[in-house]
């Protein structure tokens, strides 16, 4: 960064903290947020209350007041964070991305704190889990979190003494972390927020439930699923007489997959190198709810570099996308590991040491809030243009078709139904047949997906 472009920070922290002034009532408050995100942005090591108090010059108990008792709408401080988004950044392909993470803590009296598996150590902890929502561009240039919300373990439920303690509402019970994230979804289409796909973690589609809610919204996703999913690689009909194999035999033994060759897919490119994994794809029927849905697409992919790591994909994706775009969106998690990791490190998203249910939201709204700076000053910096968002490789406007497949119209009237033939996407020149989601009156080109990396936040965001 260049000092003139250091000296513009200052004035365009000042412009970008005006959008939230009608979320404090007082003036105390408002000064507040400006000296919270300040000490976020800033290089100190630690982004705790206290820390960040002694950075702007205040009492630390003025900051933990903040937090825990001030009058002020923190809701409504993380829906304009979705209302701004919508309206300087929207995409029509954007990407709407699913996790979540942990937070170790010592103790027992934080609320939420309880021991489970713990992303951040890899093992059963000590820790506070929160539920995540991410907005990333479909080229991924830009991401940025749009929602938090702490999960409350099922053993929270019922202890009222504990759950005072901790400033726990009442209204807020034991939900499975898919239903919490399915309501961010829906919280944040309320403020505008529109999505092209979904993705998650390979947790929420083990759950039946959670990609019955996407379907039941008519959203578009591409989900990694676990290698035993039960399925079909062919429709069986109302009455299976069969019963479904797990995908991964699906993948290595089904005639559907046999009969094409691996094709080459250039994903992202990271410190190490370019990361490129072969696939194939076929359609797959599924068995939910007492009945048979489909056709999905069906992908396995494998690392160029170590066969043995393999993956697999769910899509409900509609007829005609393109296999390369599919393939982009459910490697497209990354972005959300970036916004953790960046939130982590950079902006202290897991330092909060308040207990209080409240408090912790607050925090977390507010890095959000920090967040959102941060992504725009990175775009504006490097010259970044509002809507351009198209895929590099791809020619511009040439988008997928938006339309989800439909699950609800029965098997013998789904697309690719029996037993489909399959066109590869492959740069050989050999005789091929039709995907079972290929619209064979056009043409789909082969996109490899040259993301270029993404600049890291700047600790040199301290301001004064």
């Amino acid at each position: 960064m260049t000092k003139d472009q250091i000296l513009s920070l200052g004035p365009e922290l000042v412009t970008f903290l005006h959008e939230f002034h009608d979320c404090f009532g007082r003036s105390e408050p408002r000064t507040h947020l400006a000296d919270y995100v300040r000490g976020q942005l800033s290089d100190l090591p630690r982004k705790s209350v206290e820390p960040i108090a002694d950075f702007v010059g205040k009492p630390p108990r003025t900051l933990q007041e903040f937090l825990r008792v001030d009058e002020w709408d923190h809701e409504m401080l993380r829906d304009r964070v979705q209302q701004m988004v919508t309206r300087d950044h929207a995409d029509d392909q954007a990407i709407g991305i699913l996790d979540d993470s942990g937070h170790p803590k010592k103790g027992k009296h934080t609320a939420c704190v309880a021991p489970q598996y713990c992303g951040r150590t890899g093992k059963i902890d000590n820790c506070v889990v929160s539920v995540h929502l991410s907005y990333a561009s479909f080229d991924t240039r830009f991401r940025v979190m749009l929602d938090s919300t702490l999960f409350l373990p099922q053993h929270w439920t019922d202890d009222a003494a504990r759950r005072k303690k901790a400033g726990i509402p009442d209204d807020v019970v034991y939900r499975p972390k898919y239903e919490i994230g399915l309501e961010q979804v829906d919280r944040a289409s309320s403020n505008g927020v529109r999505f092209a796909w979904i993705t998650a973690d390979i947790w929420y589609s083990q759950k039946p439930k959670f990609l019955a809610g996407l379907e039941q919204r008519s959203l578009r996703y591409v989900a990694e699923i676990p290698r035993n999913l039960q399925g079909w690689s062919y429709n069986p009909g109302t009455h299976p007489r069969c019963g479904p194999s797990p995908v991964e035999n699906l993948c290595h033994f089904s005639r559907n997959m046999l009969r094409q060759p691996w094709s080459r897919f250039h994903v992202k490119n990271t410190e190490k190198g370019p990361m490129v994994w072969e696939v194939k794809a076929c359609a797959v029927w599924l068995w939910r709810d007492e009945q048979v849905l489909g056709p999905y697409w069906l992908i396995v992919a494998r690392n160029v570099l170590d066969a043995t790591e393999e993956k697999y994909f769910l899509s409900n994706a509609a007829p005609g996308t393109p296999l390369s775009v599919i393939l982009h969106v459910g490697f497209a998690r990354w972005p959300m590991e970036r916004c953790l990791e960046d939130k982590k490190s950079e902006l202290g998203l897991s330092h909060f040491e308040v207990r209080n249910y409240q408090s912790i939201h607050r925090h977390f709204y507010l890095t959000q809030v920090s967040h959102l700076f941060a992504a725009q000053q990175t775009r504006r910096l490097r010259g970044g243009k509002p809507g351009d968002h198209h895929l590099p490789g791809t020619r511009r406007g040439q988008r997928a078709d938006r339309r989800p497949v439909s699950v609800t119209q029965g098997p013998s009237q789904a697309i690719g139904e029996g037993d489909p033939e399959i066109r590869t996407h492959t740069t050989e020149k050999r005789p091929s047949k039709a995907f079972p989601y290929e619209d064979t009156n056009r043409t789909v080109e082969t996109t490899h997906h040259r993301c270029r990396k993404t600049q890291e936040l700047h600790t040199t965001l301290a301001l004064t």
